[in-house]
Parts: C-alpha cells; structure tokens; sequence
C-alpha cells in the first residue's frame, strides 16, 4: 500500500502541494541523496520547495519494485527540466530509492541513489565538456 500511495503522490507532488508529504513521511523522516541529508518532515518540506522552484517540470517513471516487510526499493527515471541546467531543455536520470517503513505505515527512512554527475554536471556545458574529456581518456 506505501508504495503505491508514494509513486502516486510523487506523480501529482509540485510547489502547490507539498503538503502531501505529509501522507507520507513520519515527523522524523531521514531523507538522504547524494547532495543532501535530511532530518525531519519540515526540513524536508523546505528542501523539496527549494527543489520545486528551481524546476520547470519533473516526472517519474517508476519501474521496478522489491518489498521485504518494512523495507522497500523502487527503480525509477527521472525526467527532469531545469532552466540552468541542459539549456532548459528536459533530460533523464535514472535512480533507485529505499524506502522503510514505520510501525505505523509512514516513511521513516527515504534514501535515493542516482549519479549526480549526471543530474547535475554534466547539464552545465563548460564542465559537461570537461568531463567527457575526462570519460574518453580512460
């Protein structure tokens, strides 16, 4: 059922609803991706308002799920469209998130794994250049 309800709410979630979160996560949420770990659910209501301001469109495409009790991942691609980042233009990052699950069904413990290079340097075209530089030597 959490999972549902999460790719459900990750399909509608923007900058107008974010207290959807809330249906989610517990008070005490631990939220970590690679540039950021998170404590608490207004935390990561603020952090999630800075991320949403920033982007012009962000979608989901949830793949595979593995569920064990209170411990959950989802495989997904992430489409992504942010004015300083690809010249605006949307692009795909895949990832993975572990979710686990409370005593009382909410999200305690959020955790996505993506390359970050990609979501985000490789999007800035000076330091794009650099890195496939960088790829083709080795």
């Amino acid at each position: 059922m959490i999972i549902e309800d999460f790719t459900q709410i990750y399909q509608r979630l923007n900058k107008d609803n974010l207290e959807l979160l809330t249906d989610l996560y517990s008070a005490d949420i631990t939220f970590i991706d690679p540039l950021h770990t998170i404590e608490g659910i207004d935390n990561l209501t603020v952090y999630f308002a800075g991320l949403y301001d920033n982007v012009s469109s962000i979608s989901f495409d949830f793949e595979e799920v593995t569920s064990d009790k209170n411990s959950h991942f989802i495989t997904w691609d992430m489409t992504l469209a942010h004015s300083k980042m690809n010249g605006g233009k949307p692009y795909i990052v895949p990832g993975m998130t572990h979710l686990k699950t409370n005593e009382e069904g909410q999200i305690s413990y959020h955790r996505d794994y993506y390359d970050a290079g990609q979501m985000l340097y490789e999007q800035i075209p000076l330091i794009r250049n650099i890195i496939r530089l960088i790829k083709r030597r080795l």
